[in-house]
């Protein structure tokens, strides 16, 4: 090729990237913003920020900022991850996607504390019990929650509800009625308002032999329900679908370890994200999205004033109604903002955040103990140094925290998410060149009874089981 080539194919190149990076719905950067500042939101909060600003305790008793943090993160996974996999019209490659995005990141925060902090500032968990193989089997299958386990990280409790939310999306995704979204988001707000205390904790795992019971059932289901997602396979797909979705709503129903108007809650919030997405894209009418997601939002505000006091409050770790409602509104407020800027160019720092959000997440606890170890500081009452500090000192010491924060996470987004993000990418492709996916399209009935003639019916939209013509896209 001339160099006249080459200069141009450059040229083309250069434009191209530069077109996708403008594009307001290409990399979605004001999801990323958004995702950043929940991130962020849950480092503060359990950085103990409010311990360290006037009025902090009067703050923190109407406006939990960790709650905060998860919800805006509950919403934008409603809002995106169905959209994921209905681009690419793929179960396969949402699955092995889903996996590589997550696991990755998770194993290495869990390494790193584990070999890096001593004892007294050790941030995993481990069983009280002494069943090394229940916890990992639970934390492995990111069910601790639902399942009696004992969450390995402190905030890990949140994984188990994005596990539960792929498995009702995806199960729903093979049986044809991911479209359906606004009367489960609407049933879920409604579960939460009306069995808010009903649903007792653990019912299933009262004794050690009942949680090794569930436990090896669950290790079971899921990973035959995910190997039959993942096969390509249509009807093997459905049984997967049925098997998943089937565990999930048994889980939720009977063994959340949180009251069920969090629960149930939590599910309605994702699934109201995605109606926010259906009619952004015209899927249904604003009409009926502006009614559910005005229902969910006033259930999940309401549920708050009703149910998260004393006990319940402790039991959310958000202790008053007021902490919990202000902080729920307050995360759909933020949502709908950044809903309105999303054709806005927002500041690189902030969808820089959101890149490596997931990273701020799970590693802000173990370099908060980290740097407290190098320190000599109180693993639990640090707090009482950097309050007595000089204004300047003190904030000092916390934009250090944080700057040491980004660039561990920074280099954990480098090293460990992106490349295994590209792997997972390859082994979805290298899959579906050796075992081409089946359609997950059912077809139409051709004829009725005898003397009867046969009912039209809508074309049935097609879904591939393994991957789709919405191609593979970049994992989010």
């Amino acid at each position: 090729m001339t160099t006249k080539g080459l200069l141009a194919r450059w040229g083309a190149r250069r434009a191209g990237r530069g077109e996708r990076a403008a594009a307001p719905g290409s990399r979605l950067g004001w999801l990323d913003a958004l995702r950043g500042i929940a991130a962020l939101a849950v480092a503060a909060h359990h950085f103990e920020i409010m311990r360290l600003i006037p009025h902090g305790g009067t703050i923190a008793a109407h406006f939990d900022l960790g709650f905060y943090g998860v919800v805006a993160f509950f919403i934008v996974s409603g809002y995106i991850i169905p959209a994921s996999l209905e681009r690419r019209g793929d179960v396969r490659a949402f699955w092995i996607g889903r996996v590589f995005r997550i696991y990755p990141a998770l194993i290495v925060s869990m390494l790193l504390a584990q070999f890096l902090l001593p004892d007294d500032y050790q941030v995993l968990t481990f069983n009280g019990y002494g069943h090394d193989k229940l916890w990992l089997a639970g934390n492995g299958l990111m069910l601790s929650d639902m399942l009696g386990v004992v969450n390995a990280l402190g905030i890990s409790w949140t994984l188990t509800y994005e596990m539960l939310f792929y498995f009702f999306v995806s199960s729903l995704f093979t049986v044809a009625w991911h479209r359906r979204t606004t009367p489960i988001a609407v049933g879920a707000a409604g579960v939460a308002l009306v069995l808010g205390v009903a649903i007792p904790s653990y019912s299933l795992t009262h004794t050690l032999s009942e949680l090794k019971h569930l436990v090896a059932a669950a290790v079971l289901i899921v990973v035959m329900g995910v190997l039959c997602m993942v096969s390509g396979n249509a009807a093997l797909a459905r049984i997967g679908g049925l098997l998943l979705g089937g565990f999930g709503l048994l889980l939720i129903f009977t063994n959340g370890r949180t009251p069920a108007y969090e629960t149930f809650t939590i599910l309605a919030t994702m699934f109201a994200g995605t109606v926010i997405y259906r009619a952004q894209h015209k899927q249904i009418e604003r009409v009926e999205a502006w009614a559910c997601v005005g229902f969910v939002v006033a259930a999940g505000a309401l549920v708050g004033w009703m149910y998260n006091r004393d006990e319940m409050g402790r039991a959310t770790a958000t202790f008053t109604w007021e902490a919990w409602t202000n902080a729920y509104l307050g995360a759909w407020a933020s949502f709908g903002l950044f809903l309105l800027l999303r054709n806005r160019r927002l500041p690189r720092l902030l969808t820089w955040l959101g890149a490596v959000s997931f990273s701020v997440y799970l590693l802000h606890w173990p370099v908060k103990k980290f740097l407290l170890w190098q320190l000599g500081w109180d693993s639990n009452y640090y707090y009482n140094e950097l309050a007595a500090m000089p204004f300047v000192e003190r904030w000092s010491w916390v934009a250090g925290y944080v700057a040491v924060l980004l660039a561990v996470c920074w280099v954990v987004y480098r090293l460990v998410e992106m490349p295994f993000q590209n792997l997972g990418r390859k082994l979805t492709k290298a899959m579906n060149r050796r075992w081409p996916p089946q359609s997950l399209e059912r077809p139409a009935p051709t004829a009725g009874l005898p003397g009867v003639p046969a009912q039209a019916s809508a074309a049935p939209e097609p879904v591939l089981a393994g991957t789709g013509a919405g191609g593979q896209g970049k994992s989010v």
